[in-house]
């Protein structure tokens, strides 16, 4: 359980007589100089990212048809260069000069730039698992076999990259193509003019799932205080899990209900693993199921939006009680399971 200490609460330890004043200015600027080199919420590091996710949005999403002129060799050479510059800068930075945030995020940047590197490599040679699949900014907009190996030559640099330089945002771009995979891999496994809508939900759910294996096994080993490394893992891969779970639909209602119960699944979830992101997907699930009930099953039901007031006013009476007492309720969920499963959660 993570907590936020001020100088307050020093000064307030001090007055209760649990330290002396000397100890509790020791103690804050010891805290204070090991928090220095974490990730905080200030404008230089927002400064940082923001700069960051411009750079990477005009290598990627706002790159230009004019770019195609350079033909496959010039793309090839044009990203290759920017990516050694921003891997020898980010290096400097990270190495020399101690800028653990912005020398990432440069390294960051140069992954990145490996679907254009790739695509232009591929454009060069007319070497395409599943036919040309037309210019560079369709890679971001169509589902096409053809984007496999851009998507592949991503994770690898990026797990490569993240071997050298522990920098968790490295995790983002691996994520991204994990994400985007899990969308183009189904025509190249099936043809791209045999496979269908249904069967595209179901490898997308069995590839969310395997993603979030890997970023609950990425999480047990690692501290998240040392560097949130499985947070976009997670969120892509419950992105390709719960769209690919609640686009399948079905007219029968026992497996609407389940759907339910799958959702309730995922907010339990988000309390053992201490994980946000999935009650945000859950608590959508459920809701939707909620909105399935109201306008098709109860729709002349004259007291059901009396039961659903009734039930919201009790989660939230839940969630004061959860509120109030969160730790005694995590720590006897966790009593609830064996001692082989408690070592399997994810530590703080």
């Amino acid at each position: 359980m993570t907590m936020k200490i001020y100088q307050e609460d020093l000064d307030w330890a001090v007055s209760q007589g649990l330290i002396t004043a000397e100890q509790a200015n020791a103690l804050w600027n010891a805290l204070s100089q090991r928090n220095s080199k974490r990730p905080q919420f200030n404008f230089s590091n927002i400064a940082f990212y923001f700069g960051a996710l411009i750079v990477i949005s005009a290598m990627t999403w706002f790159m230009t048809l004019a770019w195609e002129s350079f033909g496959g060799s010039g793309l090839f050479l044009l990203a290759s260069i920017y990516a050694l510059c921003f891997v020898l800068a980010g290096s400097n930075l990270w190495r020399q000069q101690e800028m653990k945030t912005p020398g990432g995020l440069l390294f960051t940047i140069a992954v990145s730039l490996t679907p254009l590197a790739i695509y232009g490599l591929q454009r060069t040679t007319g070497f395409w698992t599943q036919g040309d699949p037309g210019t560079y900014q369709d890679f971001y907009i169509w589902i096409k076999g053809s984007w496999f190996l851009m998507e592949l030559g991503t994770i690898i640099a990026g797990l490569v990259a993240i071997k050298f330089v522990r920098f968790p945002f490295l995790t983002a771009p691996i994520a991204f193509s994990l994400y985007f995979m899990s969308m183009d891999i189904t025509p190249l496994l099936f043809g791209e003019k045999t496979y269908t809508w249904q069967l595209r939900l179901l490898v997308s759910l069995w590839f969310g799932i395997a993603c979030i294996v890997i970023a609950y096994l990425v999480d047990i080993r690692t501290r998240r205080r040392d560097g949130d490394y499985s947070f976009w893992l997670y969120l892509f891969g419950l992105l390709a899990f719960w769209f690919g779970l609640t686009l399948m639909g079905d007219s029968n209602e026992f497996q609407k209900f389940i759907y339910c119960l799958i959702n309730l699944g995922l907010m339990l979830l988000s309390v053992l693993l201490k994980r946000k992101v999935f009650i945000v997907f859950g608590g959508m699930g459920v809701f939707g199921y909620l909105g399935h009930l109201a306008y098709n099953v109860f729709h002349n039901a004259i007291l059901f939006p009396f039961a659903l007031t009734v039930l919201g006013l009790f989660t939230i009476y839940l969630g004061t009680l959860y509120q109030r007492n969160s730790r005694n309720i995590e720590l006897f969920l966790e009593r609830l399971l064996p001692d082989t499963l408690r070592r399997l959660l994810p530590r703080e």
